[in-house]
């Protein structure tokens, strides 16, 4: 039995500057310094602030798209989330050889033909997008190494306003959901069964991160053998799960 709240911040606006901010007004600065998230797998690093309005540009292959949470009070899936609404963290990736990081068919391309806008567990039309642009060096794509170099720098990115956010005036949110996660043993018992990727390099699956939808803390599928792992609604909900390709 858990209960677990989540209020979002709306991000009306977001530029880009030399410190990154964000505030329960809605205004966000996004610095493009990249100096802090240096890993010997990765070549460089690309920040940069996509407008509702400019997403017909060329991406990489997009690896995920995060939203900006951070544990208020409690663990993940009980307790406090805060959580930015409007904005989204876009993480992509390429080689020095120009090879894409994905197995199979890259989403590569012009990046308003390569999301289905709108849907659960995409950006909305009218959502800021931060772009974070990973280039590794050659081959490093082959092995979990390199992906995970890549979501890690991205994770550590998130930590700057993560950092904030969780220190948000909790009465200053512009909307807040309740999930109250009962036993009700009189009701049906159901169990949804979910296959995720667990063969190695990119096709890897994290779980139990440190904070909602992130990378630290978190347990790779393939270090867990690949066994059965019991996930509660809330758990789910709270982002629990980090689906690496």
């Amino acid at each position: 039995m858990s209960l677990l709240t989540i209020k979002g911040y709306h991000v009306q606006e977001i530029q880009l500057g030399e410190n990154n901010l964000v505030v329960e007004t809605g205004r966000m600065i996004v610095s493009p310094d990249t100096s802090s998230l240096v890993h010997p797998l990765i070549e460089s690093i690309t920040i940069n602030v996509i407008p509702p309005d400019k997403r017909y540009q060329y991406t990489n292959t997009i690896m995920d798209i995060i939203p900006l949470s951070a544990k208020a009070l409690g663990k993940l899936g009980e307790g406090i989330t805060h959580t930015l609404t409007g904005v989204y963290v876009l993480l992509t990736g390429v080689d020095t050889n120009g090879r894409q990081i994905c197995n199979g068919g890259g989403s590569e391309g012009i990046l308003s033909e390569q999301i289905d806008w709108g849907k659960p567990g995409t950006p909305a039309q009218d959502d800021w997008l931060i772009s974070f642009d990973v280039i590794l060096k050659a081959d490093a794509w082959v092995s979990r190494a390199g992906p995970d170099a890549a979501h890690l720098a991205c994770d550590q990115f998130c930590s700057f306003f993560r950092q904030q956010l969780r220190t948000f005036d909790p009465n200053a949110y512009t909307e807040k959901h309740v999930f109250d996660d009962q036993c009700r043993p009189e009701a049906k018992q159901i169990v949804l069964v979910k296959e995720v990727s667990g063969q190695g390099a990119v096709y890897d699956t994290h779980l139990f991160p440190t904070e909602p939808a992130g990378f630290q803390g978190s347990k790779s599928i393939i270090d867990m053998g690949c066994m059965p792992q019991l996930v509660t609604p809330n758990e789910y909900r709270d982002g629990v799960i980090r689906a690496m390709d």
